[in-house]
């Protein structure tokens, strides 16, 4: 496996791989504007009811105990662990605090302990939306500046381009499959965003030592020259590329199988992150870095004076 790694022409195939990149990114911006995410209550005003019994509890006796309490909300989602003693139950509305006080009276009557019943005001919600979208906007600006300072601007426009190509599609799959969006999610996509760079900086720091030693002897003056260093570079680097991701998936495997339910989107969140990470790094990343260094050299062909 990894001699046939290392022998692949990964340059050849960039074109095709991205196009059809950018295909599915116009397609999932199709799907996020029809279908939405399912914001759970850390995003959208809601109500989390925590709810611990002594035995497996059904969402039908559950549904039946908030009715003897008079709320007349919709239940949005019920999670289970501990073996189906512990329920979370999730509600899109806020619970008046009259429920709230009647909820705790029939719970604790019902299923002998005292409910844990959390609310978010829609206000909160948007703040803790915002709060995310500024994390990610100020690790983009962060990892920008560093590559820029530690490699050349090319180098640092590529990186974060992936990044968010990376996180574009986490956030597509979770519309498509419905899983609710809550701060494990974004605390997902911020791990993913540390790995896609690294992943990417790894293949760029390999790509930077080969023009060093080629520009030892002799200048760069064509797109071949660029395209050979690339290849060699992720041929070089593309074994660890793998073993990383596939001992890291393996305990993300573990925790999906193993974790609770209310961490499992974040677990969906990590193995389509990794994947995605190291795929940016080879067919997005490093060919916008191509098309940046292309443009570059004809710019200086262009303004060569003619002798």
């Amino acid at each position: 496996m990894n001699f046939k790694l290392t022998e692949l022409n990964y340059v050849k195939h960039m074109r095709t791989m991205f196009i059809i990149s950018c295909a599915i990114v116009i397609i999932g911006l199709g799907i996020l504007f029809f279908r939405g995410l399912n914001l759970g209550i850390d995003f959208a005003s809601g109500t989390r009811v925590e709810v611990l019994t002594e035995s497996q509890v059904s969402q039908e006796e559950l549904a039946a105990a908030f009715e003897e309490a008079g709320v007349d909300e919709d239940i949005s989602s019920v999670q289970y662990a501990e073996g189906g003693t512990l329920a979370n139950v999730t509600f899109v509305g806020q619970l008046a605090q009259d429920e709230v006080a009647s909820v705790k009276t029939v719970f604790t009557e019902t299923f002998g302990n005292d409910p844990n019943i959390s609310t978010v005001s829609a206000e909160v919600g948007r703040d803790i939306a915002r709060n995310a979208i500024y994390a990610v906007a100020l690790a983009s600006l962060g990892i920008i500046l560093y590559i820029t300072f530690r490699f050349q601007f090319s180098y640092a426009v590529a990186t974060v381009v992936a990044m968010l190509h990376d996180a574009f599609f986490m956030i597509v799959a979770f519309s498509i499959f419905g899983i609710e969006v809550n701060l494990y999610f974004v605390a997902a996509i911020l791990t993913i965003i540390g790995y896609s760079v690294n992943d990417t900086i790894v293949t760029f720091d390999r790509v930077r030592e080969n023009i060093q030693a080629y520009e030892k002897e002799r200048k760069i003056k064509s797109m071949d020259v660029y395209r050979d260093i690339v290849n060699t570079s992720i041929q070089e680097t593309i074994v660890r590329s793998v073993n990383t991701v596939i001992t890291v998936l393996l305990t993300v495997i573990a925790l999906y199988v193993f974790g609770a339910e209310s961490i499992r989107g974040f677990s969906i969140a990590l193995l389509i992150g990794l994947v995605m990470g190291m795929y940016s790094s080879i067919f997005i990343a490093s060919y916008l870095w191509m098309l940046l260094k292309g443009m570059s050299l004809n710019k200086k062909k262009e303004t060569a004076p003619e002798v």
